[in-house]
């Protein structure tokens, strides 16, 4: 009998199922013979040179070379990893970072600041106010205080004109974010997103230039983002953790005027464990790689992933879990991801750190993580069965020469309380043919759930879990 792996089942002192994700495990919909899809180890992060000057706060590929903000300073990082720095933008958090044609423009601590490739320059004029996101299009570097729209003047980027703003009118709200999405501006306010179009300044001056974007109508959406960097750009749309007025939160999909949940129940209540400040604080970015449209969303202490292809293939929503935890989960080591020189590049938001992905390892820096995933509810249609043999068919052998690694495996009966942890050897580098099988597993009674766990030590993948049961009629009337 073959049992579904790609999520599982458990539950919580309250009346109600929960789903359990894959953690640093990611589900790959894959037809190959055994399964319809298996999981794989998640990508490690390979540590590169000695770090930077602070944490990493945001990182963007500028003319072929690795730009970050690190600390308070503006960085540029080498393939190898070396940490040059450029210049001081102050400031804590993370930043915007956009590009026109000639200059690189950061947000950082209320401020604009622009780069050149030669010197790093801060804008002064009092006509941008406080800069909390920069976003450039058309010529124009377009910036938020959070209630206006401002727009440096064409000729001279380092000034803006006072009649040059702009806001949200359709549904006036804080501006959480700035973006662009085939030529037109789209404001992320807290409860909508609004749409405008350049239809050019009324002036041709460069100090007098009014506001050159037009909403336009019909086009804006009944929700909108919590937080400055809690979206990203994902093909010809936008994936957002935010919601309408009156609402909880959730993570949806822009459509033409609308929205797609992408959030399961599951997330949702994992997303009301966290205050709507700590929500605010949300960084979420897209990986694009290996057919995986993988979009991350970085909360305080936790970092869940949903893939967008993967769900669409097989027509529900593919989530999994990433965390740098061995004992316990904690904060993923993993963020701002860019990709420069032909290679994942990524900064870790707990040290000054910097590495990269790596699918040969699963290690974080060169330490060990945790995994663990779980299976739906093993049912026999209410009789009770003995379980022979459970087994875990995989990919072993490919491994650390030395490394000796071992899998874990526990039952539940009421999905609260759990069974010893019962170990395995996974297989020494080489041990290819090596079965990962638990026999002599007790009785089914009704039903019972199953979990595994191991550490990066067994960094193989997991095509499908496997039973051999023997059923038995205990329910009267049954035959």
């Amino acid at each position: 009998m073959q049992v579904p792996i790609l999520n599982g089942i458990y539950a919580d002192s309250a009346p109600d199922l929960r789903t359990s994700y894959p953690r640093n495990y990611i589900p790959v919909p894959k037809q190959n013979g055994v399964s319809q899809g298996y999981l794989r180890p998640a990508d490690g992060i390979q540590s590169l040179g000695a770090g930077g000057p602070g944490v990493g706060r945001g990182g963007i590929n500028w003319n072929g070379k690795l730009l970050r903000v690190m600390g308070t300073k503006l960085v540029s990082v080498a393939a190898d990893g070396t940490v040059s720095v450029l210049g001081e933008v102050g400031g804590a958090g993370q930043v915007s970072l956009d590009y026109g044609f000639d200059r690189l423009a950061i947000a950082s601590g209320g401020s604009l600041f622009y780069w050149n490739g030669a010197a790093l320059t801060k804008v002064v004029d009092p006509n941008f106010g406080v800069v909390n996101d920069v976003k450039w299009l058309a010529g124009y570097y377009c910036t938020t205080d959070g209630k206006n729209i401002v727009v440096s003047n064409l000729k001279d980027p380092t000034t803006a004109s006072p009649l040059a703003y702009g806001s949200a009118e359709a549904d006036p709200n804080p501006i959480m974010a700035l973006d662009e999405l085939r030529s037109e501006l789209h404001a992320f306010t807290r409860y909508s997103i609004q749409v405008f179009q350049n239809t050019g300044a009324a002036s041709s001056t460069s100090t007098q230039q009014t506001f050159p974007f037009t909403a336009i109508e019909g086009a804006e959406v009944p929700k909108g983002a919590i937080g400055t960097h809690a979206y990203c750009s994902i093909g010809n749309t936008f994936v957002f953790l935010g919601s309408g007025r009156g609402e909880a939160p959730a993570v949806y999909m822009m459509v033409p005027g609308d929205t797609q949940k992408l959030s399961t129940r599951e997330i949702d209540r994992i997303l009301k464990n966290y205050t709507e400040q700590q929500l605010s604080q949300v960084v979420m970015e897209v990986v694009v790689d290996r057919n995986h449209q993988h979009v991350y969303m970085h909360l305080p202490d936790q970092c869940w992933v949903y893939d967008t292809i993967g769900s669409a293939t097989v027509g529900e929503p593919i989530w999994f879990q990433l965390d740098s935890g061995l004992l316990a989960p904690s904060t993923y080591r993993g963020r701002n991801f860019v990709w420069c020189y032909n290679q994942w590049n990524v900064e870790d938001p707990t040290s000054t750190a910097v590495g990269i992905l790596v699918d040969t390892v699963s290690t974080h820096y060169g330490k060990a993580v945790a995994w663990d995933f779980g299976s739906m509810i093993l049912y026999n249609e209410g009789d009770d069965a003995i379980v022979h043999e459970l087994e875990l068919v995989a990919l072993p052998g490919r491994v650390p020469l030395g490394a000796d690694p071992t899998v874990w495996t526990s039952y539940s009966v009421d999905g609260e309380t759990w069974s010893a942890a019962q170990p395995i050897h996974a297989g020494k580098q080489g041990e290819r043919a090596k079965r990962l099988a638990w026999r002599r597993n007790g009785r089914i009674r009704n039903y019972r759930m199953q979990r595994f766990h191991g550490t990066s030590d067994a960094h193989l993948p997991v095509l499908r879990l496997e039973l051999k049961t023997e059923p038995l009629q205990t329910r009267p009337g049954n035959g």
